[in-house]
Formats: structure tokens, C-alpha cells, sequence
């Protein structure tokens, strides 16, 4: 049986922890949480130890070390792959790994300008042009993939691209950033999942504040 430990940053913040942690926790998947908080504005030292890029989240199993969130979930659903984070049909995994892969490479306006805050309490912020492409892009991209699936999740069923949307999930709602009704639908099912509380509980019991990521 795999032997998997998830090395994490603080909750309230830590999108990319969220991500995986998401994806283990959803599926009752077993793993130990070691959580390692960011105690100065770029990270922590200490990440060192565990972590070849001194960043987390970092998945260990046994001997090997997985860095990288996307590779942290693809080697998740290769070594359960009942899971279904990965679809069984081709041309549905494909769109799952190509929406996921989007959120990797792109929206960094957007991130930027609303980092993922359990803390903080709703509201809107003005935005840039550049953010709002951001915004109308990830809300077209849901559409598309709820009108041709059928829902609840973005293929169906909980994949990959749901815990890689995760984040902005948070971010949608926090800054209150968008109105349109499908994403709105998305965004209070995934918040409604126990793994979303679970995660959303702890954030909101921690005491750590960065104030870079204060906005």
C-alpha cells in the first residue's frame, strides 16, 4: 500500500497545499498531513528539508518525492485510479488534464490580486482589465465544462480539475467576483463538500497572518 505523506504550508493561505489535500481528502484517501507554516513572507527555511524547490506542497511515498501540485494529483490518480480524478474515457481525460494545466499556467493577474483568504471577510475589490480577462475566462471555461458534462462538477464527477479550481473557488467567493449563475451554482457545491469544511475550519482556527497577502 502506498505510504503517502503531504507536506503543506498555512492553511488560510496556501492555494497550492489546498490542491492535493483536496484531492487525498474528497476520495478518504489515507495520508498524513504534515504541515509546515510560512513564517516569513517567502516561504520558510525549513522547507528545505523536505521540499527540492523549498516550496510545498511536497508528496512523499516511501522514497520517492513528488513536488509540484499537477504531478503531486496525476500520481494520485495513477495509484488510485477508482478515485476517478483522472476520467476514464480518453477525450475526457484530456479535457480534464488541459483545464488543469490552464490553471497552472495562467490567471497569475488574477492571483495575484486576490490571494486565497479564508480570514477575510467577503467583499469586492475593483479590478484591472487584465484580472477581469482572467475572471471571464475562468467563468466561460466552467461553463462550458458544466453545460457539457451536466454537472454538479466541472466533468461529472470530482476530477482533478475540480481540487485545481479549488482555490479560485475560494477566491470567487471571498472577493466576491463573480454573479453568473452557473458559476455561483459551482461555487456553493464545492463549498458544501465536508473536505471543503474540513479544510475551511482549520484555515479559519489559525493565528498566522502574512500581511502581503492581506488585501
Amino acid at each position: 500500500m502506498p505510504d503517502l505523506e503531504l507536506f503543506i504550508g498555512n492553511k488560510n493561505y496556501s492555494s497550492w497545499s489546498f490542491r492535493p489535500w483536496l484531492a487525498l481528502r474528497q476520495n478518504d484517501i489515507p495520508f498524513r498531513e504534515t504541515l509546515v507554516p510560512f513564517e516569513f513572507d517567502n516561504g520558510n527555511p525549513a522547507f528545505k528539508t523536505f521540499s527540492p524547490t523549498v516550496k510545498v506542497p511536497v508528496l512523499k511515498d516511501g522514497d520517492l518525492t513528488v513536488w509540484e501540485t499537477l504531478a503531486i494529483i496525476e500520481y494520485i490518480a495513477e495509484i488510485y485510479p477508482c478515485a476517478g480524478l483522472l476520467p476514464a474515457d480518453r477525450s475526457a481525460r484530456a479535457r480534464v488534464r488541459a483545464a488543469s494545466a490552464e490553471m497552472h499556467s495562467s490567471f497569475s493577474a488574477m492571483r495575484s490580486a486576490f490571494p486565497m483568504n479564508f480570514h477575510r471577510p467577503a467583499g469586492a475589490l475593483a479590478v484591472s482589465a487584465s484580472v477581469q480577462k482572467d475572471i471571464d475566462r475562468v467563468v466561460g471555461l466552467w461553463s462550458d465544462c458544466l453545460e457539457t458534462s451536466g454537472g454538479p462538477f466541472l466533468f461529472g464527477g470530482f476530477t482533478m480539475a475540480d481540487a485545481m479550481y479549488a482555490p479560485v473557488v475560494s477566491r470567487f467567493a471571498t472577493y466576491e467576483a463573480t454573479s453568473d449563475p452557473v458559476a455561483t451554482a459551482y461555487l456553493e457545491k464545492m463549498r458544501t463538500l465536508p473536505a471543503w469544511k474540513e479544510w475551511e475550519k482549520a484555515a479559519l482556527d489559525e493565528t498566522w497572518i502574512i500581511e502581503a497577502e492581506e488585501v
